[in-house]
């Protein structure tokens, strides 16, 4: 059962939330040295950020030990789903094909990618063959 967000991450809880999804478990200092530099802040902001991801759910604390370590609760295919739902009810009124073609517009995809497009609408179309 996906769990669902009541609230959107900010831009800079993203950004923890992406550091989170490739170290697994980390202690803040971790996190904010991970942060890429032309977008980290200081190191308090970075703990006030995460204990706010706290109160809303989004990673959980372990206080069993003197530094705390923090995971992600939510996963990135959770987040991203979310996200590219929200974007595509708002701004393109609800259509997948819209959302993609204005992607695909303003950064073409690679071949590899391309290709991942192909067999994702391939298992698409084999589905609804075996739907109708």
């Amino acid at each position: 059962m996906k769990k669902r967000l009541k609230t959107r991450p900010t831009s800079s809880e993203l950004q923890i939330l992406n550091m989170l999804w490739i170290l697994g478990t980390a202690t803040v200092r971790s996190v904010h040295e991970a942060l890429p530099q032309e977008s980290r802040r200081g190191y308090t902001t970075t703990l006030k950020l995460m204990q706010i991801m706290v109160e809303k759910g989004f990673v959980v604390r372990d206080e069993s030990s003197r530094s705390h370590v923090y995971r992600a609760v939510l996963t990135r295919e959770n987040v991203q789903g979310r996200l590219v739902g929200d974007l595509m009810n708002r701004a393109f009124d609800g259509s997948a094909a819209k959302l993609v073609m204005k992607a695909l517009s303003e950064k073409p995809a690679s071949a590899e990618e391309v290709a991942q497009i192909r067999r994702v609408l391939d298992e698409l179309e084999g589905k609804r063959g075996k739907d109708q």
